[in-house]
C-alpha cells in the first residue's frame, strides 16, 4: 500500500472523527443553553433568599434597638426620679449632665452612669421639660418610625399601641413640692 493510500485513509478517519467531534460540540452547545437557564434560576433563588434573610436581620436589629431604647429611657427616667427625691429638695435637673454628677451633694452623687444617646436615631434624646421650673422631667426619641413592639411593656411604661417611637415618653411623673 502506498503512502498516498495511507494518507487518504487517515484523512477519511480524520473526517469521521471531525464529525464525531462536531456532534459532541453540538450536544455541548445545546446543553450549555440548559446550563445557562439553570444558572439564572439558581441566581434568582439565591437573590430571593438573600432578600428574605436581609429583611429578617433588619427586624432583629430593629428589635435590639427597641430593647436598648427601653433600657436607656428607663435608666434616665429612674435617674430623674432619684435626683428629684435626693435630699427632699423636690427639683428636676436643669440638664442631663446634672444626673451624671449631682453637685447638690458634697461627694457628687451619680444618678446616671453615662449620658445615653437615642439608639434609634443615634442622636441625643429630646427632653421633656416641666412647664413651671423648666427642669427635665423625662426624655423621648425624635424618631417617627413605627415600632415593632406594640404590647407586653413593663407595667410602669404605658406604651401599648403607640404608633411611633416619639410617643414613647420616659417621664418621671413626680408630685410637686407642697
Amino acid at each position: 500500500m502506498s503512502n498516498w493510500m495511507r494518507n487518504k485513509g487517515q484523512d477519511a478517519r480524520t473526517k469521521k472523527s471531525d464529525l464525531k467531534g462536531s456532534s459532541l460540540l453540538a450536544s455541548f452547545r445545546s446543553s450549555s443553553g440548559f446550563s445557562y437557564i439553570a444558572l439564572l434560576a439558581a441566581i434568582t433563588i439565591i437573590g430571593i433568599s438573600l432578600g428574605a434573610v436581609g429583611k429578617y436581620w433588619h427586624n432583629v436589629l430593629q428589635r435590639d434597638k427597641e430593647e436598648e431604647l427601653l433600657f436607656r429611657g428607663d435608666q434616665i427616667r429612674r435617674a430623674i426620679g432619684t435626683y428629684f427625691r435626693y435630699g427632699n429638695r423636690n427639683q428636676y435637673p436643669a440638664s442631663l449632665d446634672n444626673l451624671l454628677k449631682d453637685e447638690r451633694s458634697p461627694t457628687g452623687i451619680r444618678h446616671l452612669r453615662q449620658k445615653y444617646k437615642d439608639p434609634i436615631t443615634g442622636e441625643d434624646f429630646v427632653e421633656t421639660r416641666d412647664p413651671l421650673t423648666r427642669g427635665i422631667m423625662g426624655v423621648y426619641s425624635s424618631s417617627s418610625k413605627k415600632p415593632l413592639k406594640q404590647a407586653n411593656f413593663p407595667p410602669d411604661l404605658a406604651f401599648t399601641g403607640m404608633s411611633k417611637y416619639s410617643d414613647w415618653k420616659f417621664n418621671a411623673f413626680l408630685p410637686a413640692s407642697p
